[in-house]
C-alpha cells in the first residue's frame, strides 16, 4: 500500500525532485522491468494451475457436417448400392473424460510448486534490485560530497588569492604567496572535472539501477544516525540471514519441483482410464430423383445414435522415452542440488563481506568521528595563526584542504557505515 501511495503522489505531484534511499527502494522494488517480469511469471503460473485442475474435467465437442456425394453410394433407403446422387448431413456430440491418469493430479502439484518457486524469484529480484540500489546510491551520495569538497577548496582558494594579493600590495605578504597559491589552482580545478565526470556517471549508473529515465530526479541523503548491530556475535547470524535468503528459498523450492517431476514423469509407466460418451444422428436425400424423401425432423429423429466407451490404455513399449525421461528428471534434481551449494557459498561470502565491511566501517568512522574536534580545533588555530602573520599563504592553504579532507572523510565514513547497515537489512528482512 505504501509503494502505491508513493507512486500516486509521484504520479499527482511530478515537479518532486528529490529522493531519498527509502524512495528510490519503494519505487525500484515495484516498477524495475525484472520485478514486472517476475510477477508476470507468478500470473503464468496460476494460468498453468488452472489449466492441470481443467485436465480433471471432461472435454466435450460438437459437428455437424454437410456433404454431397456423386456415383456409386449405399441407398439408404433400401441399403443397395446404387448409382446416386446424395446429400448427407450429420450432427454429432460427444464428451471425452480421463477417469483415471494420475499424470493429471502430479502435474496440478507440480504446478503449484512452480508458483511457489516463481514467488520466491520475485523475492529475490526484489532483493537484488535493492542491493543494486543502496550500492549505487550511496556511490552517487559519495562522489557528489568529493565534488562538493572540491568546489569549496577551488571557492576558497580564489577568495585566499584576492585577499592575498591585497596583503601583497601593502606589504604584509611577499609576492611568492600568491605564486604558491595559484601554483595548486590548477591542480584543484582538474580534480574538479573528473570529481564531476564520476558524480555524472554515478548518477547514471545509479538511474540505470532504478530503471528510471528521469534525469531531473535528484537524489539526497537523510539527516540519520549511524546504526549499531549487535546480532553479529550470535553464531547462527550467518545461517539465519542465508535461510531466509530469497535465492535459498528460491533454489529450495527448485529442488521440490524437480523431485516432483520425477513422479510426474514415472506416471507415464501407469496406466489409464477413459471413457467417451457420443450423441448423432444423420439426414440423407437423394439428388435428382423424383422419389420422396423422408423429411428431416422424421429422419432426424429416426436415426438417432448413441455410444458409450470405456478403455483402459496400458503402457508396455514406449521405445525408451518413459525412461529416459525419468532419468532426465532425476539428473535435474542432482543439478538443483549443486545450484543450492553455489547458492549457499555465495550467499555466505556475501554476507560474510558485508558483515566485515560494516564492522571495518563502523570501526573506522568511530575513530574519525573522535578525532575530528581535535582536527577542527587544529585548523581553528592554523587560521588564527594565519590571520596573524604567524603562517604563510600556502602552509594555511593546505591546512584548510586538510581539514575539508578530513570532513569528507568523516561523511564518507559514516555514509558507508550506513550504506552496509542499509544491505544488512535488506538481507535481515528476507522474506519479510
Amino acid at each position: 500500500m505504501k509503494n502505491f501511495l508513493f507512486i500516486l503522489i509521484m504520479g499527482i505531484y511530478p515537479a518532486q525532485q528529490s529522493w531519498n534511499l527509502q524512495q528510490c527502494l519503494d519505487y525500484a522494488s515495484t516498477n524495475h522491468p525484472l520485478i514486472k517480469q517476475a510477477t508476470v511469471n507468478i500470473k503464468k503460473n496460476e494460468h498453468q494451475i488452472s489449466a492441470s485442475k481443467g485436465m480433471l474435467l471432461p472435454s466435450v465437442d460438437a459437428a455437424v457436417n454437410h456433404s454431397y456425394s456423386f456415383g456409386s453410394s449405399i441407398n439408404q433407403s433400401n441399403n443397395q448400392r446404387e448409382a446416386l446422387n446424395t446429400q448427407y448431413d450429420q450432427f454429432i456430440a460427444q464428451a471425452n473424460l480421463e477417469l483415471f491418469n494420475w499424470r493429471n493430479y502430479l502435474n496440478i502439484s507440480f504446478s503449484k510448486l512452480n508458483k511457489e518457486t516463481n514467488n520466491f524469484r520475485l523475492k529475490q529480484a526484489q532483493n537484488e534490485v535493492k542491493l543494486n540500489v543502496v550500492r549505487t546510491f550511496f556511490v552517487y551520495q559519495n562522489s557528489k560530497s568529493w565534488l562538493d569538497v572540491l568546489e569549496t577548496q577551488i571557492s576558497g582558494i580564489e577568495e585566499q588569492i584576492k585577499r592575498t594579493e591585497k596583503e601583497v600590495e601593502i606589504g604584509s605578504r611577499s609576492k611568492s604567496d600568491v605564486y604558491d597559491i595559484r601554483a595548486n589552482l590548477g591542480t584543484l580545478q582538474e580534480q574538479w572535472v573528473s570529481a564531476k565526470n564520476q558524480r555524472d556517471t554515478a548518477k547514471i549508473n545509479l538511474l540505470n539501477a532504478l530503471a528510471l529515465t528521469e534525469e531531473s530526479v535528484d537524489f539526497v541523503m537523510d539527516n540519520g544516525d549511524v546504526l549499531s548491530l549487535n546480532n553479529f556475535d550470535n553464531s547462527d547470524f550467518t545461517k539465519s540471514l542465508l535461510e531466509k535468503n530469497p535465492a535459498y528459498q528460491t533454489v529450495m523450492a527448485e529442488i521440490n519441483a524437480q523431485e516432483k517431476s520425477v513422479n510426474v514423469a514415472r506416471a507415464a509407466y501407469l496406466p489409464t482410464l477413459n471413457a467417451s460418451y457420443s450423441w448423432s444422428t444423420f439426414y440423407n436425400r437423394s439428388l435428382g430423383k423424383n422419389d420422396v424423401a423422408i423429411n428431416f425432423s422424421d429422419q432426424f429423429t429416426q436415426n438417432k445414435n448413441q455410444s458409450l466407451f470405456f478403455g483402459l490404455n496400458i503402457p508396455i513399449f514406449n521405445k525408451f522415452q518413459v525412461k529416459n525421461n525419468v532419468e532426465i528428471a532425476k539428473l535435474n534434481v542432482i543439478y538443483s542440488n549443486y545450484d543450492k551449494e553455489l547458492v549457499i557459498n555465495n550467499l555466505t561470502q556475501s554476507i560474510n563481506f558485508i558483515k566485515a565491511q560494516f564492522l571495518n566501517a563502523q570501526e573506522k568512522y568511530q575513530l574519525l568521528e573522535a578525532n575530528f574536534e581535535n582536527q577542527k580545533l587544529s585548523f581553528q588555530k592554523s587560521e588564527e595563526k594565519y590571520k596573524e602573520g604567524l603562517m604563510d599563504a600556502y602552509t594555511f592553504f593546505v591546512v584548510r584542504n586538510n581539514w575539508l579532507q578530513a570532513n569528507y572523510n568523516l561523511i564518507n565514513s559514516k555514509n558507508e557505515v550506513i550504506q552496509q547497515t542499509e544491505l544488512l537489512k535488506i538481507l535481515e528482512l528476507g522474506l519479510n
